[in-house]
């Protein structure tokens, strides 16, 4: 993204530090390919920041039911990003790929931002009686 924006050539290795570990590439073996074609195609990019990648993991949870890894969060993010900037016009339909679920990482990226999971038994009448109990209404969210 940095190339992009110097306008350089090649990109300049880097020490990535974010939480979408799987595109965390500091010195892409293509970079100079990308960075040609991006160009040549009148293309752009953008960087996210780790919170935007989860308020874009959250958005895809809460309104596709898709759980996705932080790699998926950013490309949403990304797009979202392009969209306010006015780059994708916001009346256009986009497509964003996501290919990474979310439990791959789930505990290292929004352990913070869910509520702690719930252990009841195996029987219908433990899961009954969890439902009936205060501990499952505090749960809920309040609408």
């Amino acid at each position: 993204m940095r190339a992009l924006q110097q306008d350089l050539e090649f990109p300049e290795p880097v020490k990535p530090a974010t939480i979408a570990k799987s595109i965390a590439i500091g010195n892409p073996a293509d970079g100079f390919q990308v960075v040609r074609t991006v160009k040549s195609t009148g293309g752009t990019g953008v960087a996210s920041s780790d919170d935007e990648i989860l308020q874009a993991m959250e958005l895809l949870a809460e309104t596709e039911g898709v759980f996705t890894e932080p790699a998926g969060g950013a490309t949403l993010a990304g797009a979202i990003q392009l969209v306010r900037n006015g780059v994708i016009p916001s009346n256009e339909s986009v497509v964003v790929c996501i290919t990474g679920n979310g439990y791959k990482t789930a505990a290292e990226t929004i352990a913070s931002r869910v509520a702690p999971r719930v252990e009841i038994g195996r029987s219908l009448q433990d899961f009954e009686e969890y439902l009936r109990s205060a501990d499952h209404a505090a749960a809920l969210p309040q609408v």
